[in-house]
C-alpha cells in the first residue's frame, strides 16, 4: 500500500490542552500550543504543518485551558480544508460525554473523545502533542507501522547516550520491537548496533483504531492509572510485545533529527535562538516543507535611518529574524527576533532577546537576554537583562537568567 493511500486512512488528533505552568507568564493567558514562536508562527502550527505536508487532511484538536487564543488562531490561519472532500479541521474542547470531569491526562482526552473513532472509523489514529518543534513526514511513519505486525509504531528521536537520561528511554530489540520503556533512567539502554545513541519517546503515537479504543477502555478500569499514553497505555502494550519504535532520523546524514519539546522558558528561548544561527536545525526556508501560519495584512519590515539631534542614525539588523510590520528606526538589533509591528527606536538595542507583537522599545533603552510579550511599551532610558537583582523584583527570570516580561505589562516607572 503507498504512502498516499496510507494517509487517506488515517486520522490526526493533536492534544492541545496543556497548561505550561512552566511556561508561565507566557501560558498565563494562552494555552502552551498557542503561545508565539519564531516571529510568525504559534507553537502548534508545527504539528498542523508536519500534517498538512504529510497528506493528513481529517484532524481533531482536543483544546482544554485557556483555549481563547488557540481557537482564534486556528480559525484564521488553518481554515484551508475542503469539507465537502472529506477534509476537516475541528477543534473540541471537553464535552462531559462519558462525566463531569476535565481531561486527567493524555490518554483520558482521547478516551473522552473515543465517540469521535467510532463515528469516523479510521483505519489508524495518529495522536500529536501539539507542543513540540520537528520536521517529520508522517508518511514514512506510516509505511514503518504498515509493514510491522504491532499495533502501536511509536516515533523515537536519536538522543547521544550521555543525554538520554532526561528523556523516557526505549529499549528495543533488533528488529525495533520495544521490549521495555524506562522514564529518565540512570543508565539508558543504547540502540542496538549503536552504542553512542538511544532512543526517547517523543509522544508521536501510530495505532490501530480497534487496538486504541480497546486500551483505553481497559485503562479505564485499571487502578491507579494515571490515564496517560507515557505512563499506562504504552508500557501495558509494550509488555504484550505490541508496540514498535521508528527512528526518527537526519534523511540527510542518518544522524540524530532536530526535535524540541518546548517545557520551560528556558527551553522555549534556546529554541528560538537556534532559528537565527546560520545552519539553524529547523529550516523555516525550506521550499519543500513550508511551516504555514496565519498572517495577518500588514506591510513589509523595514530598517530606516532614526533622525536624532546630531543627523541621521541609522537602523541595523545583524542575525536576526524581523516580522511583517516591525520597524527598525535608528536602533540596533542583533541576534533577536521580533514579531509583527515591534518598533525598535533612535539609540535603542535589542540583544539575544525574543520581541513578540506589538512591542515598542524606546529611546535609550537596552534589552538584553530578555522575551517580551505582546503589547509592551518598553520606556525611553529603560535596561532590562543587565541586573538581575532588579530584574527579579519586576519580572519571572527563568533558571538560565532570562528575563520575562508578560503580555500587556505596563512598565512606567521602572525607570
Amino acid at each position: 500500500m503507498n504512502t498516499r493511500q496510507l494517509t487517506r486512512g488515517a486520522l490526526a488528533l493533536i492534544l492541545a490542552g496543556g497548561q505550561g505552568e512552566r511556561l508561565h507568564p507566557l501560558t498565563r493567558d494562552r494555552s502552551k500550543p498557542a503561545v508565539p514562536f519564531g516571529s510568525a508562527y504559534r507553537i502548534i502550527d508545527f504539528t498542523l504543518s508536519n500534517c498538512i505536508n504529510s497528506g493528513l487532511r481529517q484532524i481533531y484538536v482536543l483544546t482544554q485551558y485557556k483555549s481563547f487564543s488557540l481557537d482564534q488562531h486556528l480559525q484564521r490561519g488553518w481554515n484551508v480544508f475542503s469539507y465537502e472532500a472529506g477534509e476537516f479541521l475541528y477543534r473540541i474542547p471537553p464535552q462531559h460525554r462519558v462525566g463531569q470531569k476535565w481531561y486527567e491526562g493524555t490518554a483520558d482526552a482521547v478516551y473522552q473523545n473515543i465517540y469521535l473513532l467510532e463515528n469516523s472509523k479510521p483505519e489508524t489514529v495518529l495522536v500529536l502533542s501539539g507542543d513540540h518543534l520537528y520536521r517529520m513526514d508522517y508518511g514514512e511513519l506510516l509505511g514503518f507501522h504498515d509493514a510491522h505486525d504491532g499495533c502501536l509504531s511509536l516515533a523515537a528521536c536519536v538522543v547521544p547516550r550521555a543525554e538520554a537520561h532526561r528523556f523516557g528511554v526505549l529499549e528495543v530489540d533488533t528488529s525495533g520491537r520495544v521490549v521495555d520503556f524506562v522514564e529518565k533512567p540512570t543508565d539508558p539502554r543504547p540502540i542496538p548496533g549503536d552504542t553512542d545513541n538511544c532512543l526517547v519517546n517523543m509522544g508521536v503515537y501510530l495505532f490501530d483504531t480497534a487496538a486504541l479504543v480497546r486500551e483505553l477502555c481497559a485503562d479505564v478500569r485499571r487502578a491507579g492509572s494515571h490515564r496517560d499514553f507515557g505512563q499506562d497505555i504504552i508500557p501495558s502494550l509494550v509488555a504484550e510485545g505490541q508496540v514498535h519504535a521508528y527512528a526518527f532520523r537526519d534523511p540527510t546524514n542518518g544522524g540524530p533529527a532536530y526535535w524540541r519539546d518546548i517545557g520551560t522558558l528556558d527551553s522555549f528561548y534556546e529554541a528560538n535562538m537556534d532559528l537565527v544561527s546560520r545552519a539553524p536545525g529547523l529550516d523555516l526556508y525550506d521550499r519543500d516543507w513550508l511551516f504555514r501560519a496565519w498572517q495577518p495584512p500588514v506591510p513589509p519590515a523595514k530598517s530606516v535611518h532614526g533622525f536624532t539631534e546630531d543627523g541621521k542614525l541609522p537602523g541595523t539588523v545583524v542575525d536576526s529574524i524581523v516580522g511583517n510590520g516591525s520597524i527598525v528606526s535608528g536602533g540596533t538589533v542583533e541576534r533577536s527576533i521580533l514579531g509583527r509591528n515591534v518598533r525598535v527606536n533612535s539609540y535603542s538595542q535589542v540583544s539575544d532577546s525574543i520581541l513578540m507583537d506589538h512591542v515598542d522599545v524606546s529611546r535609550y533603552a537596552d534589552l538584553k537576554r530578555c522575551i517580551v510579550d505582546k503589547n509592551v511599551i518598553v520606556p525611553e532610558g529603560a535596561r532590562i537583562g543587565h541586573d538581575p537583582e532588579q530584574d527579579a523584583r519586576h519580572f519571572t527570570v527563568s533558571a538560565d537568567g532570562i528575563v520575562v516580561v508578560p503580555k500587556n505589562m505596563d512598565l512606567t516607572g521602572l525607570v
